[in-house]
């Protein structure tokens, strides 16, 4: 008996075959496709030495394993209120953290906002394997590799050069396994909101595992999904519990009412001792920062850093992470921003992390891509 393949059928049969099954197509509950690349489940011990041989938690999902995750091969578009990944198109900016969760959640059951836990286990799976993508950094090309170009898609007047850059333009270095058959775009171009973490008042709260993948999960500011670290031991704890992990700074703050740089260090601590902002830890407004190379990031004297934190990509494995950039405000409610945008030049990569915008924020360079495991 001849079987008869639809359409779907043909072209996700056609991608997988192209790409030796390393990529595939996934409908969203219109009808309507993305292509995404297929990450199969591996383990703490692998990305990171030292560490127990336990489920990366990107694979964990409502306590269950997942053999993989799959991720959008392009910074997304947004059609009818839906995030799509699709090659050649000039990524959605202007879009806030709710949105971006929105247009995710809004594909169905299985899809949602690539989350801190997925976009770690990807930069951390490159470092062990040897290849850092490279990216649209410097206003359409690389920074180390001037000759990398992508297709423009957007013009930034200020500098007089290209700013974005359309998706999967670059060649495959800009991929994450340095291959066509890869992620890309996850250096530069836009930053890329996440999901499943984020700074409230210095503490580092996150969504235990990958759960931020389980449709329409709460991300508001009070969801009680929201949960702290315990510095003694990594373990999840409420909100406010004494001896949490935080992001403080190694100097005290100020009151000074613009957006300026702090002096001083970022550090891991289990307290905040210097609010970058002195007058009010709550407030969302955009005054004291800091910054620093990710990979200089230390703990504060008596605290050691768990494996949860280094497996979320906010503690460095080790001195060598490419000069990736760091940001911090440590007051209000921060949720993340990752691998910096065309003109952060070697700051931009898999570890660039930004905590430094409220949830109502949105930009021509911020943008985001959607996950799916089910």
């Amino acid at each position: 008996m001849a079987f008869i393949y639809s359409v779907k059928d043909t072209y996700r049969a056609a991608v997988e075959a192209a790409t030796g099954g390393k990529n595939t197509v996934l409908y969203d509950d219109q009808g309507n496709p993305s292509i995404m690349v297929v990450i199969p489940k591996f383990y703490l011990d692998d990305v990171i030495t030292g560490a127990p041989h336990t489920v990366h938690p990107a694979f964990i999902v409502n306590g269950v394993e997942k053999p993989y995750i799959y991720i959008s091969k392009y910074q997304n578009i947004v059609q009818n209120s839906r995030a799509y990944s699709l090659p050649g198109q000039d990524p959605a900016t202007y879009v806030n953290f709710d949105q971006a969760l929105s247009y995710c959640y809004a594909k169905g059951q299985g899809w949602h906002l690539m989350s801190r836990a997925e976009w770690a286990a990807i930069a951390l799976w490159c470092k062990k394997n040897g290849f850092m993508p490279r990216g649209n950094n410097n206003y359409g090309c690389d920074t180390s590799a001037s000759y990398e170009k992508g297709r423009e898609t957007m013009f930034d007047s200020g500098a007089g050069k290209t700013g974005r850059t359309a998706t999967g333009s670059g060649p495959a270095s800009w991929s994450h396994d340095g291959t066509p058959d890869g992620i890309y775009d996850l250096n530069g171009n836009v930053w890329e909101w996440n999901s499943g973490m984020r700074l409230n008042a210095g503490e580092i709260q996150v969504i235990q595992d990958n759960n931020a993948a389980i449709l329409n999960s709460d991300h508001s500011a009070t969801s009680t999904l929201w949960k702290a670290i315990a510095s003694a031991d990594g373990s999840l704890v409420a909100p406010g519990t004494a001896g949490t992990l935080k992001f403080d700074n190694s100097t005290a703050g100020d009151s000074t009412q613009t957006d300026h740089d702090i002096a001083g260090n970022i550090q891991l601590n289990n307290t905040i001792v210097n609010s970058m902002y002195t007058t009010d830890p709550t407030t969302n407004n955009y005054y004291a920062n800091n910054s620093l190379a990710f990979e200089t990031l230390a703990a504060a004297s008596g605290v050691t850093a768990p494996n949860i934190v280094k497996a979320l990509g906010l503690f460095p494995i080790d001195s060598s992470c490419g000069g990736d950039i760091l940001y911090v405000r440590n007051y209000g409610e921060r949720l993340p921003l990752s691998g910096g945008l065309w003109n952060y030049g070697a700051s931009a990569g898999l570890f660039a992390l930004f905590l430094n915008f409220f949830r109502t924020f949105g930009s021509n360079f911020v943008g985001f891509r959607a996950a799916y495991v089910l």
